[in-house]
């Protein structure tokens, strides 16, 4: 697996500079976010001349856009905010192809009206799973219109919690274009942690096929957990790449939830983890 980074994570005041950034730090697989090319990470519209350019300074650094991220919060309880959502989403798909790549990342959304990375008691209910799944029927439809892999990932604050309810939902869409992001961070719910290993290998074992796309940060606990970089905290991160190879997954290793001073030591770490630098 090759080591990528958000783009995020490198604070520069314009697009040139963040991919120098990321090129300078040995990278090639990004994770890309539109306000790194100063419009909102979800915009209103894309023009064809900025996805012109953010492609080719991509290529002149021989940087390739792994996913671009698009997540909004798609339950949301305010309907016009979940149609808005839906709107900026078919922009983002719309440019894929200009931009140079054909896969946007996603969450399944949460009933907490203030923050869509927040849980919610009302996620577990059948109401909120069944209006996810018309959501997430009419974000594959994009999809398959834009030819754009969409590559949601299961984490606790969100109504697809788990592996199982990720495959749950995969086989009832029975959408080539919905896939999976995995993050070994996200997915132990309170008091699980002890469990890691074997919960880290079903959820591969479970997703393996449709896995598109792996994130890596750490955790300190279970439950809602997921905030530090890669090497900083518990996850058994040997395990987890195992895991991933052992699902049959190739591609890249993408770091976040960190700062730039932390990049070169999290680079470090997941090398001796297994995972590899590009060849340039």
């Amino acid at each position: 697996m090759e080591i990528g980074i958000f783009t995020k994570v490198f604070e520069r005041p314009n697009l040139t500079a963040t991919l120098d950034a990321v090129a300078a730090a040995g990278l090639r697989a990004v994770q890309f976010n539109m306000d790194c090319a100063g419009l909102p990470e979800m915009p209103d519209s894309i023009e064809a001349e900025l996805s012109a350019t953010i492609r080719r300074e991509f290529e002149a650094r021989q940087l390739v856009m792994s996913a671009v991220s698009g997540t909004f919060n798609i339950i949301h309880p305010d309907h016009a905010q979940r149609a808005l959502g839906m709107r900026r989403l078919r922009v983002l798909a719309a440019a894929c192809p200009a931009l140079g790549t054909a896969m946007i990342t996603l969450s399944t959304g949460t009933r907490n009206r203030e923050n869509m990375w927040r849980n919610h008691p009302d996620n577990s209910t059948p109401e909120a799973w069944q209006e996810m799944v018309e959501s997430m029927g009419e974000i594959a439809a994009i999809g398959a219109e834009y030819g754009i892999i969409m590559a949601l990932e299961p984490e606790v604050n969100n109504v697809v919690d788990s592996a199982h309810k990720a495959r749950q939902l995969l086989d009832t869409l029975n959408s080539p274009f919905v896939k999976i992001v995995m993050d070994g961070a996200n997915i132990f719910h309170d008091g699980e942690l002890p469990q890691m290993n074997s919960i880290l290998d079903d959820a591969c074992a479970l997703l393996g096929k449709d896995i598109v796309l792996a994130h890596a940060k750490d955790l300190d606990h279970d439950g809602d957990a997921g905030h530090l970089a890669a090497g900083y905290g518990m996850l058994d991160y040997g395990h987890y790449l195992r895991a991933l190879d052992r699902a049959g997954y190739t591609g890249p290793l993408i770091l976040h939830g960190l700062s730039e001073y932390q990049v070169s030591t999290c680079v470090d770490f997941l090398q001796r983890n297994g995972a590899q630098l590009p060849n340039r």
